[in-house]
């Protein structure tokens, strides 16, 4: 089905609104940077805390929709998957509008060339949340004019007619939707229509199946690693390894005469090989020397360094009272976490072919708009004449907000007038993620007479997450005096401490870092939640009991102490040590999402060993309840790996290590036994899922140390430092 007519609908009023709501944020960030700290405090929890809409097109079904022949509806979604469910949730969401079942919907990424372009990213944990009001509103407009070409083929009125399962049905007549649908060439695109009533849905609120079950456990090639074009040859580039390196120059000569060669290509930015087969591509690259130039020879006890309170620039992000400042009563308390990598299973990789004036890329990527306009960029190319085709991705994570790589392949693919297809090897994908940054934290309290905290202070620092990115400028760091993803976790949630505060500090570090799962939320919430819970065992006060106690009445957090409250509750939390086993708990607020955790613990010969965790979340509605408690198990587990195991480091220049087993990472074994999981519906729309359940994981497991041993363990990776 063509959508023909009415280009020039105007736009609707929400979503002028969003759009409007979202330019006024930039002006007053302008306004932020002139008026300086208040106004940026305020601009800074705003960001926090919001729910990002949608703000792409959302007044087009036929962009969206297509009715096949045979009565299903394919999706075509500006979201990826990449295992996090997204496919089913948006599959749920637009059955139950449309009045089709749930095997009649069929979702696929939406390819460029439809015209269906997220201009920001799939990540942030907005996909369903963002796609909550719009995706319905396009479904349930889709029905109406389905309804209203049945009721001129079947020559009835529209108030007469009924729909099931796609099936348009009224006086003993019936028309599938695809029939209403056939031979229309000019839509007319109706108002939205009145939604249906949340009570009246079939699907969601519903543990439905997912919608891609059936090609990954039949191991179906649609990732970006199965991605093929036909008369394809093959591409690699030549990487440093070295930190901070720059291209001088290149000796191709070795390399251009070795067998499978097809094409050396030397740009100003990389040296690329193409040859009939992968490994001959590898073994050329091998053969080319290049000569760089970079920083030396630094390691990790520089980079730590570097990644110190006090160095870079700071701005308060959060302040309430005054009474700050150095004092003989402080608690004081520093907290570490490394360098870590996304060690996605997936390496990052494409298929690029450009014929003339286009182009077509097969890739595993989270932003789709900005690799089409980075590919047209360097090709001189129409921005409409890049059709990126994506594909599932093998973890995401935060790894593929970027996928610069797109352009190599392209430039190789025009070199040689044919498809080229490219990947990362594993050392390649370890030495030249972008990975999360490491942090230092430095973290003061006080208590009154009364047991609880009069004052709190957190001090720390991070490399770039959010900022500095393809997705968001530098500038806006500049404007707003902090990364809007290394605060994540790190402002105070225990409103009702009369005095606390919160200063960031921002270092440039001489590698690449962004975004990754949960961006600042784990290492700020293991620093903050650790300090919290050493000061309950200083107050000689429950850790539930000294939380809520110092939590305020706003609604959110009254949706904080409510989770805290359920995971205490179906945990059973007490604080003795019981069969050489002890429980820890967490609690945090992750882009409007509460979360608490609480885990049981022992050691076993000198490890830390994780039994059981049990998770309360209000993620406001639950579309999919059973795929929100698998993200809060991935998430778990997740989390269980970055805070016990994984960590990189740098050495005589370079990051090590390149290769799974050196980068230690939680096996199967490692997880826990039995993850408990307790959903709360604090709101009635649904809100962030996919990664504030990564919060309180790794505070949660240091309380429970702390109670099992007596010791504080303020480093990741927690290990401990004396024999249990």
């Amino acid at each position: 089905m063509a959508d023909k007519g009415n280009d020039s609908k105007k736009t609707s009023r929400r979503k002028f609104l969003i759009k409007g709501g979202l330019g006024t944020v930039g002006v007053v960030a302008i306004g932020a940077y002139i008026f300086r700290n208040p106004i940026r405090r305020e601009l800074l929890g705003f960001a926090n805390s919001l729910e990002a809409p949608y703000t792409d097109n959302t007044d087009k079904p036929m962009m969206w929709f297509e009715v096949t022949k045979n009565n299903e509806i394919l999706l075509h979604s500006p979201k990826m998957e990449m295992g996090q469910g997204t496919f089913t949730g948006i599959a749920q969401m637009a059955a139950d509008e449309l009045s089709v079942s749930m095997d009649q919907i069929k979702v696929v990424h939406a390819a460029s060339s439809t015209g269906n372009v997220d201009s920001f990213a799939t990540g942030g944990s907005t996909s369903i949340s963002g796609l909550w009001e719009p995706l319905r509103e396009l479904a349930a407009m889709l029905r109406v004019m389905l309804i209203k070409e049945a009721a001129r083929k079947m020559k009835v009125g529209i108030d007469e007619l009924s729909v099931e399962n796609g099936i348009i049905s009224a006086k003993g007549k019936s028309l599938t939707y695809a029939l209403a649908a056939e031979g229309v060439e000019n839509w007319e695109i109706p108002d939205v229509p009145a939604l249906k009533d949340i009570k009246d849905y079939k699907f969601i609120g519903k543990p439905v199946p997912r919608v891609d079950l059936d090609a990954k456990v039949y191991g179906d090639p649609i990732f970006g690693m199965d991605a093929e074009m036909p008369g394809m040859l093959y591409g690699a580039v030549v990487r440093p390894s070295k930190i901070g390196s720059t291209f001088v120059s290149a000796d191709i000569l070795a390399a251009d005469h070795m067998p499978g060669v097809v094409k050396i290509i030397v740009e100003d930015d990389f040296v690329g090989v193409v040859a009939n087969s992968m490994m001959e591509a590898e073994h050329a690259k091998n053969a080319i020397n290049v000569t760089w130039e970079n920083y030396g020879d630094l390691d990790t006890a520089a980079i730590k360094n570097m990644m110190t309170v006090g160095n870079g620039n700071s701005t308060t992000i959060q302040k309430n009272g005054n009474a700050f400042g150095e004092d003989d009563d402080f608690e004081i308390l520093e907290f570490r976490s490394p360098i870590g990598a996304h060690a996605q299973i997936e390496p990052n990789g494409v298929v690029a072919s450009v014929d003339g004036d286009s182009a077509t890329i097969k890739i595993s990527t989270q932003v789709v708009s900005i690799t089409r306009k980075e590919v047209a960029k360097r090709l001189g190319l129409d921005t409409e004449k890049v059709n990126i085709v994506p594909t599932y991705l093998g973890g995401g994570f935060g790894r593929r907000l970027h996928t610069p790589h797109a352009v190599q392949a392209a430039v190789m693919s025009k070199a040689v007038g044919k498809p080229v297809k490219y990947f990362f090897s594993r050392k390649e994908e370890f030495q030249h993620d972008m990975f999360r940054p490491p942090t230092h934290h430095i973290i003061k309290g006080k208590l009154n007479s009364e047991g609880f905290l009069d004052t709190l202070e957190h001090e720390f620092v991070s490399g770039d997450v959010a900022t500095d990115s393809a997705l968001i400028p530098n500038f806006l760091t500049n404007f707003l005096g902090a990364d809007v993803g290394a605060i994540r976790g790190g402002f105070i949630q225990y409103t009702a401490i009369p005095n606390f505060r919160a200063v960031y500090w921002h270092v440039v570090l001489p590698f690449a870092t962004s975004w990754w799962r949960s961006l600042g939320l784990l290492a700020n919430t293991f620093a903050m939640e650790s300090f919290i819970d050493e000061m309950a065992i200083k107050a000689k006060k429950n850790a539930v009991e000294f939380r809520i106690g110092q939590i305020g009445e706003a609604p959110i957090d009254v949706r904080l102490k409510n989770v805290i409250k359920a995971a205490a509750k179906k945990a059973n939390y007490h604080e003795e040590v019981i069969n050489g086993r002890a429980m820890g708990f967490a609690a945090s607020i992750d882009a409007n999402t509460p979360c608490a955790q609480v885990v049981e613990v022992s050691i076993v010969d000198n490890e830390i060993v994780v039994h059981k965790v049990t998770v309360a979340m209000d993620p406001g509605l639950a579309v999919n309840p059973d795929q929100i408690r698998a993200q809060c198990e991935g998430c778990v587990i997740m989390g269980i790996s970055a805070v016990l195991y994984e960590e990189m480091f740098v050495e005589n220049g370079e990051l090590i290590p390149t290769i799974y087993g050196p980068y230690q990472m939680a096996l199967m074994k490692n997880a826990p036994k039995e993850i408990d999981v307790v959903l709360l519906q604090g709101k009635d729309t649904p809100g962030a899922v996919g990664e504030p359940p990564l919060g309180p994981i790794g505070a949660a497991i240091a309380n429970a140390v702390r109670r099992l041993t007596g010791e504080r363990l303020t480093e990741l990776p927690l290990k401990l430092s004396k024999t249990v």
